[in-house]
């Protein structure tokens, strides 16, 4: 048997690849055994005597069909799980999405003048403060907010309203007094 092992190094230099991918015909290895040279070596490959082999094929078929199954929910029980809850999603970031989805919220009315600057600040606070636990509860409470200002509003000129009548009424007092005292 004749060492071809110039033959195969000399080929994965000129095929550029390793030696493992260079096929050499066991049928014409007398003739392969003579091509000592780089351009002898090209020849051969070009007569497909020397042939460099394909890539093995590594198939991701299997993974793409698990990680489609694990989009839906499948092989994500207790037992598949190996860190913490805090490592598989971080807290930090649970909050960070949620903080922002609120500021970004409390920004927007602002600017649409639905809350003025000194509700803002209250309600940016209380959302720093782990107060609202989401946007609906947010929003439910500056409704709430709102509502309660309004109630305000209106008892507050209820009582003005009142006052004014009062001061009407003992104005007209006076001055039927006035008037009386003044005929006799």
């Amino acid at each position: 048997m004749v060492s071809l092992k110039l033959q195969k190094r000399l080929a994965a230099s000129v095929l550029k690849c390793g030696q493992r991918k260079i096929w050499l015909d066991p049928n014409e290895t007398s003739e392969i055994s003579l091509a000592n040279s780089r351009r002898n070596i090209l020849r051969l490959h070009k007569d497909g005597l020397i042939i460099k082999k394909p890539t093995v094929v590594h198939s991701r078929a299997r993974v793409a069909l698990r990680n489609e199954a694990k989009r839906k929910g499948r092989h994500t029980g207790i037992g598949k799980r190996r860190g913490t809850a805090n490592a598989r999603l971080p807290f930090k970031v649970l909050w960070m999405r949620r903080i922002r989805v609120l500021r970004r919220l409390l920004k927007k009315m602002r600017d649409a003048k639905k809350i003025d600057k000194h509700m803002y600040h209250n309600l940016y606070l209380l959302s720093k403060g782990n107060q609202f636990k989401n946007k609906r509860v947010l929003v439910e409470a500056i409704h709430k907010l709102k509502a309660d200002r309004v109630k305000e509003k209106a008892l507050a000129e209820q009582a003005e309203a009142r006052k004014a009548r009062a001061r009407a009424k003992t104005a007209r007092k006076a001055a039927k007094d006035a008037a009386q005292s003044s005929s006799d």
